[in-house]
């Protein structure tokens, strides 16, 4: 016969032991795991860079200011891309600056830009031409007549833009006027360095542009003549009132001194 006492000994014993146990469950540490949902969410984003070979065209570009950008003939860049004048480009398409060898570039058809149809009907529009002042000389080279775009003097600055053209200081809201008879083929701030930058296409050689200015007064498309107002002076890169004033041949910076009259003293 069992011993009663013994009984009750283990039972005493076995209910501790089930106490001791669940006590430990109760502290042990329940885990979660956690979602940064902030980082799970975020899928890695497809980045389109631009390199040396393609441009990608952002609202704003045009053919000509593409092919300024990267020093290129506009009429090349064209070429490598099948794009036919009037030169229509679209955001998101990805302009080729150089040929492939031996291959036709193949160009999808071109989306009109939302600005397209305004730009086709301001070709219409010519602007009557100020008067030139009679103090104002000019200067033939190639069948274009030239003139300085606005008075002021030459400045040297350390910027690689400066490079490319004459530094004329003056002083704020002064006149700037067309240097030669043509068609402005762009009028925006995407090219880094130039501020408001005005480009006029004079002939299928000859391109001019007219950087930092202040108020700009035409638009794309529109026909200007020599000495006709398309702007006022603004604020350069050194922090003063200054036109940079460029002039390109095939694409490339030509000395615009060897083109404009000589300045009176």
């Amino acid at each position: 016969m069992t011993d009663p006492l013994a009984i009750r000994h283990y039972l005493f014993i076995s209910l501790v032991l089930l106490m001791a146990g669940c006590a430990r469950m109760a502290k042990a540490p329940v885990t979660t795991p956690v979602v940064d949902h902030s980082k799970a969410a975020a899928a890695p984003a497809r980045v389109v860079k631009q390199n040396q070979g393609v441009h990608l065209v952002r609202k704003g570009d045009t053919l000509y200011s593409i092919a300024w950008r990267y020093g290129e003939d506009y009429k090349e860049v064209a070429h490598w891309n099948g794009i036919r004048f009037p030169y229509v480009i679209y955001p998101g398409q990805v302009i080729r600056l150089k040929a492939l060898p031996g291959t036709a570039v193949p160009s999808p058809k071109p989306i009109p830009a939302p600005t397209s149809a305004r730009q086709a009907a301001a070709k219409q529009i010519k602007i009557p031409a100020e008067r030139i002042p009679q103090q104002q000389s000019v200067k033939t080279v190639d069948k274009l007549v030239w003139r300085w775009p606005t008075t002021g003097k030459l400045v040297r600055l350390n910027l690689p833009t400066s490079e490319k053209g004459l530094n004329i200081a003056g002083s704020m809201g002064q006149e700037i006027h067309a240097a030669a008879d043509g068609e402005v083929v762009y009028s925006g701030s995407g090219l880094l360095g130039y501020g408001k930058l005005i480009i006029i296409k004079h002939n299928d050689t000859y391109l001019s542009a007219y950087a930092h200015n202040d108020r700009v007064l035409i638009e794309e498309g529109m026909q200007v003549t020599i000495g006709q107002k398309i702007a006022t002076m603004g604020i350069g890169n050194n922090g003063k009132p200054l036109l940079h004033f460029e002039i390109r041949k095939d694409g490339k910076p030509v000395d615009p001194m060897l083109y404009l009259p000589v300045q009176r003293s």
